[in-house]
């Protein structure tokens, strides 16, 4: 027995292993995490650590900064590089990792089993080391889950795992802002309402946590950034509380989105997302639960109870929003990594272990395929490179966000007419086009192809040496 947890012990470090040793390997693609990687570009470059930027001199509302702040620091400690951006969320990854493996220590829960179970759940795996909100959401979300429950076990001895889970939401806040209060209360009331009772539940509640003081603590942390946000561009708060929050949501087409076209999912889908991104696992949890019922397993514990309240919160929350992406279940995926390891037996070992290793070996295919030809097309890196640097950029009509990262911050977003005008006497520059329509013909004398992807084509144009 021994030796197998000592396998599960050496799967878990592959697996992190892999996606560590992934994450230089492929560009940044347009348009999510290009864009994330930008704004993060722009603010270790300006030196403003308080607003993350849209693009130069132009805010961006749509989420709070702790993503920026941590891809901004990866990129002052290693320069500017796809690892430096997205190391720091694979970093959340790991804190996430421990924060399960602690709680499944306390849950009685064999903590390997568990750490491998969510290191190689397919959302988790992909988010821990992608630039986006959602892991830094999730590691305030498991804080403050875990901090809830230990805090509530070990009460009225110590109060230090309670303060920890209002720390969490604070992360949570300075994340993705409010929806990590929503989710949070999503798992916590229902699980007091069942497990506890409405009057008693509550009461126990404000015996057990230091709401006063942890939601002192939680304002104490995030409020000088709110305010200072909305004092530095007014209308922040009216646009991220009511925009983002709520008509993002309920609206699919809402048209005040400011950054881009807000997506249109049939209602239910996130169930469908689950199923999908918490692969390899779903069919195990689902059986799992069979199998209990069948050996006559009929009652939740209360511990059992708690992680499926917590799993299902996001599915719950987002039942009813067409404006959704796979990567919102991911605050639940924890929960199913205990859920999962709550369900093993004995004779699961073995081929448990050998299943991990799908989601690694998926990963290793992934990124053979994304370097190999995906990557070239959903992303500019390839074409930049023919660029030297100084040189001026030019996209017509429409430019890229994986463009201003490899250019860091030369690519300029141009009309065709303006370009023909502006670089009559200009040095020689680079033209990004559509690769369908190409360069101006007032310009064409002037440029010369050099490469393209499936959808834009790079020119090098030199004014005062027609092209023969």
């Amino acid at each position: 027995m021994k030796s197998i947890w000592s396998k599960f012990g050496l799967l878990i470090v592959v697996a992190l292993a892999a996606r560590l040793l992934s994450l230089p390997l492929y560009p940044l693609m347009d348009t999510t995490e290009a864009r994330y990687g930008n704004m993060a570009r722009i603010m270790a470059e300006t030196g403003n650590w308080l607003t993350p930027m849209f693009d130069y001199g132009i805010p961006f509302w749509g989420k709070p900064p702790l993503h920026t702040w941590a891809s901004a620091v990866g990129i002052e400690l290693f320069g500017l590089s796809e690892f430096a951006v997205r190391v720091p969320h694979f970093i959340a990854g790991l804190l996430v990792l421990g924060l399960v493996m602690l709680l499944a220590r306390q849950l009685k829960l064999n903590p390997l089993m568990t750490g491998l179970v969510l290191a190689t759940t397919l959302v988790f795996s992909l988010a821990a080391g992608a630039v986006m909100t959602d892991m830094l959401l999730t590691l305030g979300m498991t804080l403050a889950m875990v901090g809830f429950y230990i805090g509530w076990q070990q009460q009225p001895h110590s109060r230090s795992w309670s303060y920890a889970a209002f720390v969490g939401l604070a992360i949570g806040l300075l994340a993705k802002g409010p929806v990590v209060i929503v989710l949070f209360g999503l798992a916590i009331v229902p699980w007091l309402l069942w497990q506890v009772g409405p009057i008693n539940g509550f009461k126990q509640l404000w015996l057990r946590h230091p709401i006063v003081s942890g939601l002192s603590l939680m304002l104490v942390i995030v409020a000088p950034w709110y305010i200072m946000a909305e004092l530095a561009t007014p209308g922040f708060l009216e646009y991220f509380l009511l925009g983002e929050h709520f008509f993002r949501f309920v609206d699919a087409g809402w048209a005040g989105d400011l950054y881009g076209k807000a997506h249109d999912q049939p209602r239910g889908m996130i169930w469908l997302f689950f199923a999908g991104a918490a692969m390899p696992w779903t069919p195990v949890l689902l059986w799992f639960g069979i199998r209990a019922l069948k050996q006559g397993q009929r009652r939740f514990s209360q511990a059992q109870a708690f992680l499926l309240c917590w799993m299902l919160a996001p599915l719950v929350l987002f039942t009813f929003a067409g404006n959704i992406l796979p990567a919102y279940v991911l605050p639940g995926i924890p929960a199913l990594a205990l859920l999962v390891t709550a369900g093993v037996q004995e004779q699961d070992l073995r081929w448990l272990g050998k299943l991990s290793m799908v989601t690694p070996l998926l990963l290793l295919i992934a990124i053979i395929v994304v370097a190999a030809s995906v990557g070239k097309d959903r992303s500019d890196k390839l074409l930049l490179a023919n660029v030297e640097v100084q040189t001026p950029v030019y996209y017509i009509d429409k430019s890229t966000f994986s463009g201003r990262f490899y250019s860091d911050g030369r690519a300029l977003k141009i009309e065709r007419d303006e370009l023909v005008q502006q670089a009559t006497n200009a040095m020689p520059y680079a033209v990004v086009v559509n690769a369908k329509r190409g360069v101006p013909q007032p310009l064409q004398r002037y440029c010369e192809f050099v490469d393209e992807n499936d959808k834009r084509a790079l020119y090098h144009c030199d004014n005062k040496a027609p092209q023969q």
